[in-house]
């Protein structure tokens, strides 16, 4: 297995346009806030906006004195325009200022930790991460997000388990962290509400891939939770974001600088994102793999990146000398169920009835598919054969010899059928068909024969469409080379500019 590139992330030097759109100068000091107009018109031409522009912008977005048409031309000013270091910095403090903060006892000031991921396909580290962390000493107060396109949302996972509750006041996540040390919940509107307004009105300005905007939104809503150390996952790959390595890094600089800048330690791990996560896509699916992890098994991809993240964390604040020491206690949370336990407290006191949170921890995976949401219908697809048409079973002669070794399976295909099967949404706020999945029979690297089953689809429809079909036989990608072993999805990790690499 090759050694993931760690580097350390040089900070941006004030004024400098960490978006790369061209260069700026510093806009005239007014003794008077300038008024919506004028701000538009500095960045429009390439100025720097101070802290107190910045602050004048959040706060009319917020008391609804900023026109939408004045939203949206602010947000394609800085698309366009970019943002220096100091200006990011700014509109990430303003936006966190925007709303109430989350606020914890002292003694828990080393141990507050969270993470962050950009989205990608069948990715549940966040189920087993959180649980493993608070075994290890960590306070997890993380908010999550829900599924919006080809990515999954690790609220909608957690609410195909009966009874759980997103929704927690301060008051009850404080409660969680006291007694169980991790909650997964929602972003409550009196969190961060500029950031929301903001993100609406970026998904219909075609501003969504601005770096300021982007860095902005993650971050202010981890600082409202006054962490003491934070791991950002930047996906790239064909089911990502950024397809290029190279753009996620740019990202991941970004973050680990602006984090810097507001006294946040922010590690940013670049994470392939062109398989799926593990084995399993779709809602009630992953948390079965979730529970897998979380009993020592499951996936080795899987497995590798909560292990790789947690330990970087753990190093970050203090309570490992180094990552592959913070990884190995991880890993130790994970095989002597002390994870597990903490997983099945939190389903508990978010709403799980106990019993219900007890068999899903202690039950095989049988037992737990029965507890779960299930689709009505199961379809697998075959491995191709030499033959035209769809693929079919092959003669008995035939059965055995073989297709291929496994390549890729490629991520966004899939996800794309299973979004339409109802697995996953394109509107905020549509109702999601939480058994709807797929299993993986095969992994990346093994040999294939033809006519081997290589993906079980559950679906509520009646039947794959010959198109849905196609789309997914094609997602198979086959060589002729050797079996192989799969490579981590871990390629790279960007640390704070003044921390030692270990």
């Amino acid at each position: 297995m090759a050694t993931p590139a760690i580097s350390g992330s040089p900070a941006p030097t004030p004024g400098t346009d960490i978006s790369s759109r061209g260069p700026q100068s510093p806009s005239d000091p007014s003794p008077e806030p300038k008024q919506l107009p004028e701000l538009i018109r500095v960045k429009r031409d390439g100025g720097r906006l101070s802290e107190g522009d910045i602050k004048s912008f959040v706060r009319a977005v917020v008391d609804g004195s900023a026109q939408g048409a004045q939203i949206g031309a602010m947000l394609m000013a800085i698309r366009l325009r970019g943002m220096d270091l100091e200006e990011t910095v700014a509109l990430t403090q303003a936006l966190a200022n925007s709303g109430q903060q989350l606020e914890w006892p002292e003694a828990w000031h080393q141990q507050l930790v969270d993470k962050h991921s950009t989205g990608g396909v069948g990715d549940k580290v966040s189920l087993a991460l959180a649980p493993a962390l608070a075994a290890c000493g960590c306070k997890v107060p993380m908010i999550s997000g829900r599924g919006l396109g080809h990515t999954g949302g690790t609220l909608d996972k957690l609410e195909s388990i009966p009874g759980y509750t997103v929704i927690q006041s301060p008051e009850q996540m404080q409660g969680l962290l006291e007694k169980v040390g991790c909650c997964i919940v929602g972003q409550s509107k009196k969190l961060v509400p500029a950031d929301g307004i903001l993100y609406a009105a970026r998904d219909v300005t075609a501003t969504v891939d601005s770096l300021p905007l982007i860095t902005a939104s993650i971050l202010s809503k981890k600082v409202v939770e006054s962490l003491s150390a934070l791991v950002i996952d930047v996906k790239f790959g064909g089911a990502a974001v950024f397809p290029r390595q190279t753009e996620a890094r740019e990202l991941a600089r970004t973050l680990v600088a602006v984090g810097a800048g507001l006294g946040l330690r922010v590690a940013a791990a670049l994470t392939a994102m062109d398989n799926p996560l593990g084995r399993n896509v779709g809602n009630s699916l992953e948390v079965e793999e979730a529970l897998l992890c979380l009993d020592g098994a499951g996936p080795p991809d899987l497995r590798d990146l909560v292990t790789r993240l947690g330990g970087v964390l753990l190093w970050l604040n203090g309570l490992a000398e180094a990552q592959a020491e913070g990884a190995a206690r991880v890993a130790a949370a994970l095989d002597d169920g002390s994870a597990r336990d903490r997983f099945e407290r939190m389903l508990a006191m978010q709403g799980v009835d106990a019993g219900l949170a007890r068999a899903l921890c202690s039950g095989t995976p049988a037992q737990r598919r029965q507890l779960l949401p299930r689709a009505q219908k199961q379809e697998e697809l075959l491995a191709p054969t030499d033959g035209p048409g769809p693929a079919h079973q092959p003669p008995p002669h035939l059965a055995r010899l073989p297709a291929g070794t496994v390549e890729l399976v490629r991520a966004l295909p899939l996800a794309r059928v299973l979004h339409e099967l109802g697995a996953g949404r394109s509107r905020a706020g549509e109702p999601l068909q939480l058994g709807v999945g797929a299993e993986l029979l095969v992994s990346v690297g093994q040999r294939l024969c033809r006519g081997t089953p290589w993906l079980r689809v559950h679906l509520d429809a009646p039947a794959l469409s010959d198109p849905q079909r196609s789309a997914l036989q094609e997602a198979l990608v086959l060589s002729d080379r050797e079996p192989f072993t799969a490579p981590s999805p871990f390629a790279e990790l960007i640390l704070p500019p003044t921390t030692a690499q270990q």
